[in-house]
């Protein structure tokens, strides 16, 4: 598969806003700062299709990237930023949780973990919680670039050992900078989607 076309998201905070279409859906969930956007605009071949921020927690709305007319990212706030108050935060755990009870279209969740640290607790839960849905999981190990040789190998058991994937699920190691791993993704989403149709 090659990403060619990819429109301006579609805002949603609630089921009435969501795009009223029969394609399969691929959400992106992950702590704040781990990489959302640059996952997008390296997996979309755009340098700005999904805003970077400095500012960890830009993300308030859950944002429907439309990508070749048949399939959709759909980014999500991300999780584990202490600035964003905890009624907020139960606001966003609100809109994810409608979104994922009620979602036929969902077929898979990337969840982007930063490769560099070891998952967080935030991790740890989200995981969990996307397997109490029975949803698939492909683990999106980010900022693979940044770790040198030695160190990948002790890092990959770290995450591992932190996050227990069921069968099906599996883990891709990213770098939006060198685009190591950007093959592996347009593959499952190929075969996601061709399963789809």
């Amino acid at each position: 598969m090659k990403i060619v076309d990819v429109k301006e998201p579609l805002i949603a905070v609630r089921r009435s806003q969501y795009p009223e279409t029969s394609f399969p859906e691929f959400m992106l969930v992950g702590r704040s700062n781990v990489g959302k956007s640059s996952f997008i605009n390296a997996m979309c071949n755009r340098k700005n299709i999904a805003r970077i921020s400095s500012r960890p927690g830009k993300t308030q709305t859950l944002n429907f990237y439309l990508i070749n007319n048949s399939f959709y990212f759909v980014d999500v706030p991300g999780y584990g930023y202490a600035s964003v108050d905890k009624k907020t935060q139960e606001k966003f755990g609100k809109m994810i949780e409608e979104y994922l009870e009620k979602r036929d279209e969902l077929r898979r969740v990337f969840m982007l973990i930063d490769f560099r640290l070891k998952p967080t607790e935030d991790d740890v839960i989200m995981y969990n919680f996307l397997k109490y849905y029975n949803i698939p999981v492909t683990i999106i190990a980010t900022k693979v670039d940044k770790v040198g040789g030695s160190k990948k190998d002790k890092n990959l058991k770290m995450i591992k050992d932190t996050i227990d994937l069921v069968m099906g699920d599996d883990l891709i190691l990213f770098s939006s900078v060198t685009k190591q791993g950007k093959d592996e993704v347009l593959k499952k989403l190929e075969d996601l989607v061709i399963e789809t149709f």
